[in-house]
């Protein structure tokens, strides 16, 4: 599997016989620094692109040869995501009732981390490597987290053993946030952080529930949030329609579930 896939990465990438070239892959995966292989999630991206992009041309939205621009797209997806579910008020009290974590105020985390912090000198794939390593070595033995953010942590928090210590909602990042807040556990978390910052190991030192927000009050956010994870599922699923359909080398692409657009 590892040869298809390092095979798939040196491939060049076509998409229905338009090549894209290095240059382009190489400047899209600076936008995909915290996956695991950027450079193959930036030929999955450009492929993505390039196959909305002859679809906008094959429905006269966009003029041969043109880039993929946002009204285009917008247009396109106008006209081929029509069947898109809305939530109803059931399933905002599901998901409410399914995440209390989610809905509450004045929570506070007392929490720690280890940064592997991004920089211009370091190369982001070791670097996450570097990460995960550590991180399977704190959660096989957690007593050592004090012990490896001393002394790989690039936060000044290193010098306390990685302690963050009282963390509100508001205080940090979203990603970071939504790592701290969106659970109820304790303990080391088993996947690594990614912040604009770099990599965080963190641990969840003790919790301090807040109040719980009425239902009503986040009603419309939670509509919002289900609107948006339907309609991004939708778009994979009639990517990988398209993506069924053409002739790619270079990438894989799973299939799709069932049929979207007609």
């Amino acid at each position: 599997m590892n040869d298809v896939l390092s095979e798939a990465a040196t491939a060049p990438l076509v998409v229905n016989g338009i090549a894209i070239g290095d240059d382009a892959i190489a400047a899209e995966a600076e936008h995909h620094g915290d996956a695991r292989d950027p450079l193959d999630a930036a030929r999955h991206a450009l492929a993505v692109r390039e196959l909305l992009r002859q679809r906008a041309v094959s429905l006269a939205l966009l003029d041969e040869g043109a880039p993929l621009d946002d009204a285009a797209l917008d247009a396109l997806l106008a006209r081929e995501l029509t069947h898109v579910p809305e939530p109803d008020r059931a399933d905002c009290e599901r998901y409410y009732a399914q995440h209390p974590a989610r809905f509450r105020r004045n929570d506070i985390v007392y929490a720690s981390h280890v940064l592997f912090a991004v920089t211009d000198r370091v190369p982001l794939a070791p670097l996450r490597q570097r990460a995960e390593r550590a991180l399977a070595d704190v959660v096989a033995a957690p007593d050592t987290f004090d012990a490896v953010a001393r002394a790989s942590s690039n936060c000044p928090s290193a010098q306390v053993g990685g302690s963050l210590g009282q963390v509100l909602r508001g205080d940090t990042v979203p990603e970071f946030e939504a790592a701290l807040f969106d659970t109820d556990g304790l303990g080391v978390l088993p996947k690594l952080v990614n912040t604009r910052f770099g990599f965080h190991i963190v641990r969840i030192d003790r919790r301090v529930a807040g109040d719980t927000v009425p239902f009503d009050a986040v009603a419309a956010q939670i509509a919002a949030h289900l609107t948006a994870r339907v309609r991004q599922r939708a778009m994979r699923q009639y990517v990988a329609i398209l993506a069924g359909g053409a002739r790619i080398e270079g990438v894989r692409f799973d299939g799709a579930n069932g049929p979207l657009v007609q």
